[in-house]
């Protein structure tokens, strides 16, 4: 790499780590508190752990919809912030925690009519009374997950993506905290095994949105967005625009994680010990995915405030910085993946059996770093220009019609179990990544 090349991105390179080190601090947090509920879950017992695995995999296509739809808040927040208008991003900010509010509270209802079925999931019998106590408390912390979202995106496209980061490590704190308290029951608490993981995360959640609704109210950076945030009515247009550029991201978010929850499903067919692994190498990819998200997010938004300036060349450079430090990243996680993967894996379990059956799934996983990070770079650079919908059919290409018969083919066709789940993950976000990557160069010519 020669010396005008590195003087050219530079520049971006740093703005990006500035950006996305808090993000990536943020997102760590998260894994940290994954990961701590999987191996206190795990250590608890391996029944604990599939109920677990299961519960999550159904919540997270709602969770990560929920996601997807705030982050569609970011791209415009961004470009107003680049251009001062103030009272419009307060404006913005209400509007998306009303949008917000009542898509929550639609998911709720959904997943609430589907704690009524859960026994027609295949899943074993056994788990049933573990899962369905567990399913109650994780669906009622959709709402604060909501609305804390929303706010996140504002900070974000704000460039304030420091006071996400705090709030995010303050609610894992209390969350491991309350794990160790409520789960196997100390210093004179109950003893709630997998209950008392599910209110430790009630609390956590409940907590983070709170502090973050309090900054963005009472804090002095962001009074000059106050008086739009208060300002009644008017809102229909910037409801609409918000809609717009959000219900893509979405249902792109759901889809894809349609297909790693469908894995999930498919694992339980497979036995317990299937689906527990599956849960363990699950969380231990989220180190790779939540990496690579964090620069995709700062990517996000400084594509949004380049399209905002209509800076064409500003939002190649900023995407292709992106995609740089995401493909090194991926390299590092994929080594950590190799050499250390055993050693994680033992982390979360006791269990010889769960051990064996999720050290199968390493190599598979490894394959599929470099497409999850070429993808959400891309990704996140489309969310930035806001021309999102592309977003909608390359997720059903690449997740639906490829990923899902591919998933079935290997894992029960030729009989690979969840090892075929997981190369079929690599086939699917190679697929993304490629079409991803010609739609955003397309969608170049559209900004300026």
């Amino acid at each position: 790499m020669n010396t005008s090349f590195i003087k050219s991105y530079k520049d971006e390179y740093r703005n990006l780590v500035k950006l996305g080190f808090p993000v990536l601090v943020t997102q760590v947090g998260i894994i940290v508190v994954n990961f701590a509920d999987t191996m206190m879950v795990g250590a608890y017992g391996t029944e604990e752990l599939a109920a677990a695995a299961f519960v999550n995999s159904l919540f997270i296509i709602a969770t990560v919809m929920q996601i997807g739809f705030a982050s569609g808040i970011t791209p415009i927040i961004g470009a107003l912030y680049s251009r001062g208008e103030h009272h419009r991003t307060g404006r913005t900010l209400r509007a998306g925690l009303q949008i917000n509010i009542l898509l929550s509270l639609s998911f709720t209802l959904i997943m609430g009519g589907i704690y009524f079925f859960l026994d027609r999931f295949g899943q074993p019998e056994e788990l049933l009374p573990l899962i369905r106590s567990y399913y109650l408390i994780i669906l009622a912390t959709l709402l604060p997950m909501s609305i804390f979202n929303c706010c996140q995106q504002t900070a974000n496209g704000t460039t304030d993506t420091a006071t996400p980061m705090w709030m995010i490590l303050c609610a894992n704190v209390l969350n491991i905290c309350g794990n160790y308290l409520l789960i196997s029951g100390k210093f004179g608490f109950p003893e709630l095994g997998l209950v008392g993981a599910g209110l430790s995360t009630l609390t956590a959640r409940y907590t983070a949105m709170t502090g973050i609704l309090l900054i963005l109210f009472f804090s002095r950076r962001y009074r000059p967005y106050r008086e739009g945030l208060r300002a009644a009515g008017g809102n229909g247009e910037i409801r609409r625009q918000v809609w717009r550029t959000s219900y893509p991201v979405m249902i792109q978010s759901g889809v894809e994680c349609f297909l790693w929850s469908f894995g999930a499903i498919v694992s339980g067919w497979f036995g317990k010990i299937q689906l527990a692994a599956y849960q363990v190498v699950n969380t231990i990819a989220q180190l790779g995915f939540m990496t690579y998200m964090s620069f995709g997010v700062a990517t996000s938004i400084r594509v949004a405030n380049y399209t905002g300036l209509r800076d064409v060349n500003g939002v190649r450079r900023i995407a292709t910085a992106g995609m740089h430090l995401n493909l090194v990243l991926c390299t590092c996680a994929s080594l950590l993946f190799f050499f250390k993967c055993e050693w994680l894996i033992h982390a979360f379990t006791p269990d010889p059996e769960v051990t064996a059956a999720a050290l199968l799934l390493v190599i598979p996983l490894i394959l599929y770093q470099y497409g999850d990070a070429v993808q959400l770079t891309y990704a996140n650079a489309l969310r930035g220009t806001s021309h999102v919908k592309p977003l909608l059919w390359i997720s059903i290409v690449s997740y639906l019609v490829v990923g899902i018969p591919f998933l079935l083919f290997l894992s029960r066709t030729l009989g690979l179990g969840s090892v075929g789940i997981y190369y079929s993950f690599t086939g699917a976000l190679v697929v993304a990544a490629v079409l991803l990557h010609k739609v955003f160069r397309k969608t170049l010519s559209k900004i300026g």
